[in-house]
């Protein structure tokens, strides 16, 4: 029997992601955040605090405010989606989280992901990008810093920059 050769679905180009990347969220309004790539994590999170339950009506929903000190709106943000979540945090203990989906822009695209909230006061980035977000989307090389801000960079300015870029 003869078969045919399976058409190969053209794949779309993983991107290359640095060990840190300035991110915006535009459903949220915070633009150039500094996030942190963390291939030992499974879920994504940011840092916000106020976290409640508010029930309006017969519909519960979930309130908070984003880390006001790194540039975030200074405003409630409040969803109806979300879920709770069992999660280990970076010292390995399962901790109880809400979850949440929201549009995060890396490298000129749009990707709707989950995020946990969590307290990341102590942390050097209030974002932490986790691997349901990388995965089939993005390579990791930890020794580059900002490549998709980089290339943000090299869309508006032109090709003057983008030999300057690869270097970086």
């Amino acid at each position: 029997m003869i078969t045919k050769p399976k058409k190969s679905s053209p794949k779309r180009r993983k991107d290359t992601l640095g060990a840190t990347e300035i991110v915006d969220f535009p459903e949220l309004g915070w633009h150039q955040v500094q996030a942190r790539v963390d291939t030992g994590a499974a879920t994504s999170s940011i840092h916000c605090s106020r976290v409640r339950l508010v029930k309006q009506g017969e519909q519960l929903r979930l309130s908070f405010y984003l880390d006001v000190q790194k540039g975030a709106p200074k405003q409630r943000f409040s969803v109806s989606d979300f879920k709770e979540k069992t999660i280990k945090n970076s010292f390995g203990q399962e901790e109880r989280r809400y979850v949440i989906k929201t549009q995060i822009m890396l490298f000129g695209r749009k990707i709707r992901t989950e995020f946990s909230l969590a307290d990341r006061r102590t942390m050097s980035y209030p974002v932490l990008l986790g691997r349901k977000l990388l995965k089939g989307k993005f390579l990791v090389d930890v020794s580059r810093k900002n490549l998709s801000s980089l290339t943000k960079k090299i869309k508006v300015s032109g090709s003057s920059e983008a030999s300057a870029s690869s270097t970086a």
